[in-house]
């Protein structure tokens, strides 16, 4: 059995998902893209503000589903140019401790959602 989870403290999904789905005690995360929730203005310009805002949108809705980033077991960074990697990598290191951080993969895409520079999705477990 599934359970929807969905937090006002998380942009809305825009489109026909969920902020995140927890099956089992694996929790699915949807990309998060640098929207913030108070506003529902995109955060752009500065790809480290990006990258905090895809971040703290995916802490809420990790603590909605009653976790935190030490439960994140795989994320998926998607980003429109590889040349800002190490800036993105740089505020994604701070929500993780080196030495039990998740699994990861980043893909440099054509396009994302609204156009923006980095999505980033997670699936934790309890």
């Amino acid at each position: 059995m599934k359970k929807i989870i969905n937090t006002t403290n998380a942009p809305a999904p825009i489109g026909p998902y969920n902020q995140a789905v927890l099956s089992g005690n694996t929790l699915y995360i949807s990309g998060q893209i640098p929207i913030d929730p108070k506003t529902g203005n995109l955060i752009e310009g500065d790809i480290a503000k990006e990258t905090k805002q895809c971040m703290e949108n995916l802490k809420a809705i990790l603590l909605e589903a009653g976790m935190t980033f030490e439960n994140v077991v795989k994320s998926s960074i998607f980003i429109s140019d590889m040349n800002q990697f190490s800036e993105i990598n740089n505020v994604y290191a701070n929500y993780f401790d080196a030495a039990t951080a998740p699994a990861r993969e980043t893909v440099e895409v054509a396009n994302l959602p609204k156009f923006v520079n980095v999505e980033i999705s997670m699936i934790a477990v309890v």
